[in-house]
Formats: C-alpha cells, sequence, structure tokens
C-alpha cells in the first residue's frame, strides 16, 4: 500500500484488509493486490463496496478489457503482457478500482511494470502527487502501453533476424518461427484492441472521478494505443509477406533441384541409347569385330555429353 499527497509519502506491506484501511485519512491511497485469496478479494470488495459481480470477475482472469463506470467508482480490466525467452507473450489480467481517494489493483502474480509509477511517487517526480487517483490510474494505463512498445520492439528484432534468415537459408524451423511470431501479434491486437476503447471511454466520460485536467494524457494515451495497433497490423502484414517468400524460396529451391535432375536425365538419354544400341547382341554387327569399336563407342558417348553440357551452358540452362 502506498499513502502520498504533495508534501507526503508512505509505503508498505500489508496482510490483511484491516491494515488496507489504517494510517492517514487525507492524501491518494493506492493499494496494489498480487497473489490475492478469493477470501481477501472478497472482504476487500466488501469494504470498498464494489459490486459482488465485478469481484468475481476480478477473480476469473479470462475476463476481456473493458472499463465499467458505477456510483462512486470505475471499474476497469486491463491485460498486462510479458515477453518470454522463447518470444511467447504472456497474459495478466490486471484490475484497476478507481475511487475519489483510493486506487486498487488487482494482479494475478508478483511482478509488474508498475516500477516507474512507484518511482515517481517515491521521489515526487512530475506532478503525479499533486494530481488525484484519475491522474494515477492514467499512469498504471501509460505504463502497461509503453510496455507493448518494448515487447512490439523485441518481436520486431526477431522478425528482422528471420528476414535474414529467410533470405540466406530458409528452413522448416524458420517456418514455424514465423508462424510462431505472428501467432503472439494476434495476442498484442487482442489485448490492444479493448485498450483502446477503455482509453477512450475514460477520456470522453462524464464521471466526476475522471477530472478534465487528465484529459489531455488520455488523448496521447489514446494516441499511442493508435500507434501501437498500426505497428501491429504493418508487422502482420510484413509477417504474411515473409510466409510468401518462405513458400517462394521452396518452390524455386525445387525448380532448380528439378531442373539439374532433368539436365542429368536429358544428357543420359542419348548415352543410353548408344548403350542400347550396341547392347542387342545381334551377331552380324559393324563394329563388333574392331578393335577400336569399344573405345570409339566410349569417345563418341564423352563428345556427346560434353557438347550437350557446352549447349545447356550457352543457353543459360546451367
Amino acid at each position: 500500500m502506498i499513502f502520498y499527497d504533495e508534501s507526503n509519502f508512505e509505503e508498505r506491506h500489508v496482510d490483511t484488509v484491516e491494515e488496507c484501511f489504517m494510517g492517514n485519512g487525507h492524501g491518494i491511497k493506492w493499494i496494489d493486490v498480487n497473489e490475492h485469496s478469493m477470501d481477501f478479494v472478497n472482504e476487500l470488495g466488501r469494504r470498498l463496496g464494489v459490486h459482488p459481480l465485478l469481484i468475481e470477475d476480478i477473480q476469473n482472469t479470462e475476463q476481456r478489457a473493458r472499463i465499467e463506470e458505477f456510483d462512486g467508482y470505475v471499474f476497469i480490466i486491463i491485460k498486462m503482457l510479458e515477453l518470454t525467452k522463447e518470444f511467447e507473450v504472456s497474459e495478466e489480467q490486471v484490475s484497476l478500482v478507481i475511487m475519489e481517494d483510493t486506487v486498487v489493483s488487482f494482479q494475478e502474480k508478483p511482478g509488474d511494470v508498475f516500477d516507474i509509477v512507484r518511482e515517481r511517487l517515491r521521489n515526487s517526480k512530475g506532478v503525479i502527487r499533486k494530481m488525484g487517483t484519475d491522474y494515477l490510474a492514467y499512469n498504471l494505463l501509460d505504463a502497461v502501453v509503453d510496455n507493448y512498445f518494448l515487447i512490439l520492439e523485441k518481436l520486431g528484432d526477431k522478425i528482422e533476424d528471420l528476414e535474414d534468415e529467410l533470405v540466406t537459408n530458409p528452413t522448416m524451423e524458420t517456418l514455424q518461427q514465423i508462424y510462431g511470431v505472428k501467432r503472439q501479434m494476434i495476442v498484442l491486437r487482442r489485448s490492444v484492441w479493448p485498450l483502446r476503447e477503455v482509453v477512450s471511454f475514460m477520456e470522453h466520460c462524464d464521471t466526476p472521478l475522471i477530472k478534465p485536467s487528465t484529459g489531455i494524457y488520455l488523448r496521447d494515451l489514446y494516441d499511442h494505443t493508435i500507434q501501437i495497433m498500426d505497428a501491429i497490423e504493418t508487422n502482420r502484414d510484413l509477417l504474411s509477406g515473409m510466409l510468401d517468400i518462405y513458400l517462394t524460396s521452396i518452390s524455386n529451391r525445387m525448380n532448380e533441384i528439378m531442373k539439374v535432375l532433368t539436365v542429368v536425365g536429358t544428357i543420359f538419354i542419348p548415352l543410353t541409347f548408344i548403350a542400347g544400341l550396341y547392347g542387342m547382341n545381334f551377331r552380324y554387327m559393324p563394329e563388333l569385330d574392331q578393335w577400336w569399336g569399344y573405345p570409339l563407342t566410349l569417345l563418341i558417348m564423352l563428345a556427346t555429353a560434353a557438347y550437350m553440357i557446352h549447349y545447356f551452358r550457352k543457353k543459360r540452362w546451367l
């Protein structure tokens, strides 16, 4: 729990619901809940006056990002993302309850992208300690969106590596990695698209909890979500093009192999004819009794093969 105002700051770890409501009675309070039990969430929600259906949504972490306005508070669900070493995007639901003097955030597990917000509060950077709960909520949303940019940047670097590999030596593993990155883009899009609606609602809602002074920040955040959506669509188109390039490269490689095999088969057609002609075992054949018959036949076969190779190279078929 973090309590602050323009001149005071207090941060402490709490284990019970009762401790969340102890301390100073003025200023802004941010309660950040992670690894929460059902009993803890139920009790905290009851003390805050949160609707029971919303408490169920907090505990059921498969919810779509959305925002709802109630009497005395605003309820928000967003998706916080993390990129693993295997370049897979993992989702974590974050639920926010914004009240007049309190913001409560519910996370599924420890570890988040809110350290930058905590640092601003500890060091009184910017105007965060002079503003209300709506500005704190904006900072939390902005931290999540900034993390989307970092994930996009890392996936963009991965796409560049795949492009180089696609040009030099495309393999089946390359194809699987392209499909994998494309799936992660779908996960990103599924998280950002409803978040854009959340930010737009916050910007235009009439609740007194979202002050007009925060509107300019929310518009900037909305622009960031649009930029992320554009980047996602661009990367998706790029990945689709890479799939086409891969299939074309494989087809060209197969064509090259078939061309070589065809040339080899074409060269051996007249040689096979000559060998078959002198292998018919008729009793009376002109060159059978001549000592130079066998070496002459080999010489003709070699000359025929050499001429055909020279002709194919002249035609640029080899």
